[in-house]
């Protein structure tokens, strides 16, 4: 997909992503830790996007959900509509089927949809996206063993392979293990982009931007700077 469809989302040839914005620093999932993240200067935020109780919130399982501290997927994305997030991507990772609908409006309503990436390790969740919103740049995510066992992903590399190759999605969400010089190239030569989650030492991180990915998930956006120059703070 051409780079000016996608502006923000494929403007760096590495793409430093904050997980649950800067978890490691705080809350995840959280306006705060959106904040921290901005404040070293993450290229995109990832979070969790679940239904609870009748609404979407920021929550990466159903027990996060229900300790009554979640937010409100509204009040985050109105968060990073703001003008001093305005150069940041956003990576909403729906946990479950049913809410696909509700997320394409909200994105929609805050302008967000451009400079979004919608994944998630549900390929139905993928394949409804992209009929409501072809428009929409997607990635699934494959997790570790005990992850793909429950998804009975036995050959995992092969289906999504074939998925970048369909155009069923357009980047694969990797967990960093999995990750290796040959799937780079096999994601490559499909047009896709692969992305390592989550990635919290600065050797790996070197290595894998050494290798040629094309983001990094981090829960700590600090150890990006001892890999790249540091950047200055942003004000707030």
């Amino acid at each position: 997909m051409p780079a000016s469809r996608h502006g923000i989302l494929l403007r760096e040839l590495f793409q430093r992503i904050g997980h649950g914005g800067a978890s490691a620093l705080a809350p995840g999932n959280t306006l705060a830790a959106f904040d921290v993240a901005l404040e070293h200067g993450v290229d995109m935020i990832e979070f969790d996007v679940r239904a609870w109780r009748g609404q979407l919130v920021l929550a990466h399982t159903h027990l996060h959900a229900g300790w009554g501290r979640a937010i409100r997927l509204d009040e985050a994305l109105s968060h990073l509509a703001s003008p001093r997030f305005s150069e940041v991507g956003v990576n909403v990772d729906v946990k479950h089927p049913g809410c696909e609908d509700a997320i394409l409006a909200a994105l929609r309503n805050r302008g967000l949809l451009d400079r979004t990436l919608l994944s998630s390790q549900v390929p139905g969740v993928i394949d409804r996206l992209r009929a409501r919103e072809p428009a929409a740049r997607l990635g699934i995510s494959v997790g570790g063993r005990i992850s793909r066992l429950g998804r009975c992903w036995i050959d995992w590399r092969a289906h999504v392979l074939a998925g970048l190759a369909s155009g069923r999605w357009h980047a694969l969400m990797a967990q960093h293990r999995l990750v290796d010089e040959r799937l780079l190239e096999q994601v490559a030569a499909r047009e896709g982009r692969l992305y390592a989650w989550t990635v919290n030492d600065r050797a790996s991180i070197a290595s894998l931007r050494e290798l040629g990915v094309h983001g990094v998930t981090t829960a700590d956006p600090r150890l990006f700077w001892s890999v790249d120059p540091a950047p200055a703070l942003v004000p707030a």
